[in-house]
């Protein structure tokens, strides 16, 4: 392992913040269950119910909170759980998602990656209330949706939109959704936490449990205290990685890289680039060769041999050429100007 490794895959997890981790201590010394009734009992649980006022003041959230085990579950409980006859996810959501909605029709995007909002205007129509699912900001391309566009046209139908915010939370404002998905190791909080934001409980069928009745386990307090003091970090760190990003960019470009979706609107944190003539494989191992963390695709798929999905849908050529580069809190100019050092070197 070189001296000095640089990480920049913030958009699988990053680094947990020393405010989260100090949170996390505190909540470990309040180690009752917050469901029991006795004095210990109630003391957790009245910690626990700030964190949740306290979550949605970070976030400027009216509605409900569920507490989760990460953005998968809160996935599961949202599309699994909503009161609606049919289900409509965009082709490009998260691995989650298409899980659960394995059997939904799919919602076709263009080679910008944006949802095709025609289409959607098509399927609603003359449709029973239908439950669409958009994420805010793609994790492989950083594409951000027009989710007030997505929004207009899903209540004129009278249908029920889920939105997938776990790369945009914490970082750009929340999408104006029905139910939103955050995860908080997405945003420096711990691995193991998240929640379901749902404007209204009824959305739901209960399940029984914790949670008002809709999600069972004993409540994760320490992981709860730590995802919210992430949150009320703040993002103001997000102006700098615009700027390491338009560095990278401008960087790249000249040497030869086709950057993924570059007209788009697209998150400053995510970034995805062909490096024609070498396979995404050959590229990651020469990265992490020389110290410098970075993916092909989402964490949960890039494991596998099969070819991205999304980068499909958008119908991107030499798609098995692409990497995605992720900025966090601690990127600095010289990650920014080693990675393209080494890009270069890897181009030949």
């Amino acid at each position: 392992m070189p001296a000095n490794p640089i990480y920049l895959d913030h958009a699988a997890t990053t680094p947990l913040l020393p405010q989260a981790m100090a949170a996390m201590q505190d909540g470990w010394a309040a180690w009752a269950n917050p469901s029991s009734p006795h004095a210990a009992g109630r003391a957790a649980r009245a910690a626990f119910e700030d964190a949740r006022a306290r979550l949605k003041a970070a976030l400027g959230w009216q509605g409900e909170v569920i507490f989760t085990s990460g953005a998968s579950e809160a996935l599961a409980l949202g599309i699994g759980r909503a009161k609606v006859s049919q289900v409509l996810v965009s082709a490009v959501e998260h691995d989650a998602a298409l899980r659960v909605a394995s059997a939904a029709a799919r919602l076709s995007v263009g080679a910008d990656g944006a949802a095709d909002l025609n289409a959607l205007e098509t399927h609603l129509n003359g449709t029973d209330r239908a439950l669409v699912v958009v994420q805010q900001v793609n994790s492989e391309t950083g594409v951000m949706q027009d989710m007030k566009a997505v929004a207009d046209l899903v209540r004129a139908a009278g249908g029920m939109l889920l939105c997938d915010a776990a790369q945009g939370a914490g970082k750009i404002p929340l999408p104006p959704a029905d139910m939103v998905v955050i995860a908080a190791h997405k945003f420096g909080g711990p691995v193991g936490a998240g929640a379901l934001l749902v404007r209204d409980y009824g959305l739901l069928e209960p399940s029984g449990g914790q949670e008002r009745g809709y999600r069972g386990g004993t409540e994760a307090l320490p992981l709860v205290l730590g995802m919210v003091a992430a949150l009320e970090a703040g993002n103001a760190w997000m102006a700098q990685a615009a700027a390491l990003r338009e560095m990278l960019e401008s960087e790249l470009v000249a040497a030869g890289a086709q950057v993924i979706a570059a007209g788009a609107p697209r998150i400053a944190t995510i970034g995805a680039y062909r490096m024609p003539g070498k396979s995404s494989a050959a590229q990651l191992i020469r990265f992490d060769g020389a110290g410098i963390a970075v993916s092909a695709g989402s964490a949960c798929s890039s494991g596998s041999l099969k070819p991205s999905h999304v980068l499909t849908a958008m119908g991107v050529e030499g798609l098995s050429e692409v990497i995605r580069v992720s900025i966090g809190r601690e990127t600095t100019e010289a990650d920014i100007a080693r990675f393209v050092q080494v890009w270069r070197e890897i181009r030949g």
